[in-house]
Parts: C-alpha cells; sequence; structure tokens
C-alpha cells in the first residue's frame, strides 16, 4: 500500500515537473501590443465584431484589418483607448455609444426555449427548458446576442441602473436669455 503510494507521489512529481519544463521551453511568445489591446477590449468574446473572441480581434487590430472602432459593445471609450494605443486618428462620432445595458426576460412571452441560454457569452441566462429564463445582472455585459436570438423577442435590452459607483451628477442646463 505505501509502495503504491511512493509511486504515485514520485510519478506526479516527475510529470509535474516536466510540464513545468516544457511549459517555460515552449512558451508561445505574443507581441506586446497584442496584449495591450486585449486589455482594453471588454472581453466578453461575444462575437458580434465578427471574431470568435477578443484574443483574436487583438491580433486583427495589431495587423491593422479591422477598423479602431469595430467593436460594438466597447462603444466611444474603447474605440478612444484602440486608436491613442495604436496611434491612429479616428472619429468617434459616428460610433453608437448607447451606455450600459442589461438583458430584461418578459416573463409573459419566454417559452423557454433555451436559445439564449446556449449563447450567451458570460452565462447571465439562467434557466431551465420549458421554464421562464431570468438574467444575472452582475454578469451581464449587453452584448445584444440573446436579444438577436430569442425567437419570441421577449429578451429586451434596458439601461443598467445607477447605484452609487456608476451615478454622475448632470450637467445644468443654462438659461434661456430673456
Amino acid at each position: 500500500m505505501i509502495a503504491a503510494m511512493l509511486i504515485l507521489l514520485m510519478l506526479g512529481i516527475a510529470l509535474g515537473g516536466g510540464l513545468g519544463v516544457s511549459s517555460r521551453l515552449l512558451k508561445v511568445e505574443t507581441s506586446s501590443v497584442v496584449a495591450e489591446l486585449e486589455e482594453i477590449l471588454p472581453g466578453t468574446n461575444c462575437g458580434q465584431c465578427g471574431y470568435p473572441g477578443c484574443s483574436a480581434a487583438a491580433q486583427a487590430l495589431s495587423e491593422g484589418t479591422v477598423p479602431a472602432n469595430f467593436c460594438p459593445p466597447g462603444g466611444r471609450s474603447v474605440a478612444r483607448e484602440v486608436a491613442a494605443r495604436l496611434g491612429i486618428d479616428l472619429d468617434v462620432s459616428a460610433v453608437a455609444d448607447k451606455g450600459p445595458v442589461i438583458a430584461f426576460v418578459m416573463e409573459d412571452l419566454c417559452i423557454g426555449c433555451t436559445k439564449c441560454l446556449k449563447r450567451c457569452p458570460t452565462d447571465a441566462i439562467v434557466g431551465a427548458s420549458r421554464q421562464m429564463h431570468g438574467v444575472v445582472d452582475d454578469a451581464c455585459t449587453g452584448c445584444e446576442v440573446c436579444a438577436s436570438i430569442c425567437p419570441t423577442g421577449a429578451i429586451v435590452l434596458r439601461p443598467e441602473a445607477a447605484t452609487l459607483q456608476t451615478w454622475y451628477w448632470p450637467k445644468p442646463v443654462a438659461p434661456l436669455a430673456a
């Protein structure tokens, strides 16, 4: 019994050490620009830009095959940061910036088809087959994938409710000159 445990322990140490050494020797080097661009992007891997994830989109950005304003969930702020990082001029007036939104499931329209569950990149939708679904607000990034796939239109995107961290004082309106 003790001999078997010692053999497994030595095997584990040897294989673990081998994996550690091989991860150092066979490490794939990525460009620092790609890593920085990936940090700027939202990281939801929603696919709205046409790429399977934010890492592939960051690679395409570094190669110059997509414009800096290609990320719909990122909006103007991400487009500005990407343009600043790449050192290019960008007109952000054409970029839609609707602010943060969260998906909401209308109970009377949801049929429980689970199409939205399967497509949500952040697993923010909870529910089961033939049951009403719900959305975990903290996990939802507002990528709109679930709303576009819903066959009954039960999912709508609503503006994120203001909290103490997101609330801002609106600018005062100038009085009309008499």
